[in-house]
């Protein structure tokens, strides 16, 4: 599944193709997509990459070829570039998703936490919106508020004891202390879980991997998705 601005910037350059030939530039796209740097520009094409959408060719400027296109348009989000996690009522993965009032501990103690895809802890990739499966938690262990889970891929976390292929489960919330380790919306286009610092005016995303640079952002760059509060493992 695309976000929005993959979606566009993937029609743009299917729609350029078509009439020229020839693909669009990153200013291009960059005009196109409003984007306010060539950076956004560049993410966006590794994310359509990684899923398969387009293919870079290998010594050629400007060579992008598009290898499928969604052949429906994705529904529009009501709050453009934010999750909207609900949690569920414990129980098996499959149940409807219930809104926060109705959710209630099963006879075991446990509640369902909808899953809502994949989250980068590494190159910023999109989190997906849609809920894949549940997993579930003890409820003693979640404190109020709404939580959802999404699934981790990349190693930058690593030295927090959060591997690839590891569920975290996030508290939503807007804001956190310097410390926590969140989900940040970056340029509402790209997602990302990273430790919070912050520097004066600046937000600093921390990776946990001497591997990965630190990013420092204006925060008007940044939004808060929530905070991590949990984390599965499968063995």
């Amino acid at each position: 599944m695309l976000t929005r601005k993959q979606h566009e910037l993937l029609r743009f350059i299917n729609d350029r193709l078509a009439q020229t030939g020839v693909p669009p530039s990153f200013d291009e796209m960059k005009d196109a997509l409003d984007l306010r740097s060539k950076s956004g520009i560049h993410r966006l094409i590794m994310a359509l990459e990684e899923r398969g959408f387009i293919r870079r060719l290998p010594n050629r400027a400007r060579a992008i070829e598009v290898i499928r296109v969604p052949e429906l348009a994705p529904k529009p989000q009501p709050q453009r570039g934010r999750f909207s996690p609900s949690v569920v009522e414990g129980g098996l993965a499959g149940r409807a998703v219930q809104p926060p009032a109705a959710v209630a501990r099963d006879d075991r103690g446990t509640i369902a936490i909808p899953v809502m895809g994949r989250i980068a802890a590494g190159t910023p990739i999109s989190a997906i919106q849609d809920v894949s499966h549940t997993v579930t938690m003890p409820a003693d262990m979640l404190v109020g508020g709404e939580h959802y889970a999404l699934e981790v891929r990349g190693d930058s976390m690593v030295e927090a004891g959060i591997l690839d292929g590891d569920t975290v489960v996030i508290r939503r919330q807007d804001v956190a202390n310097t410390g926590d380790i969140i989900v940040a919306l970056i340029d509402e286009e790209e997602a990302t879980l990273k430790r919070l610092r912050k520097r004066g005016s600046s937000i600093a995303l921390e990776a946990a991997n001497p591997a990965y640079e630190t990013r420092v952002l204006g925060p008007d760059r940044v939004k808060i998705q929530g905070r991590l509060v949990g984390l599965v493992r499968r063995y």
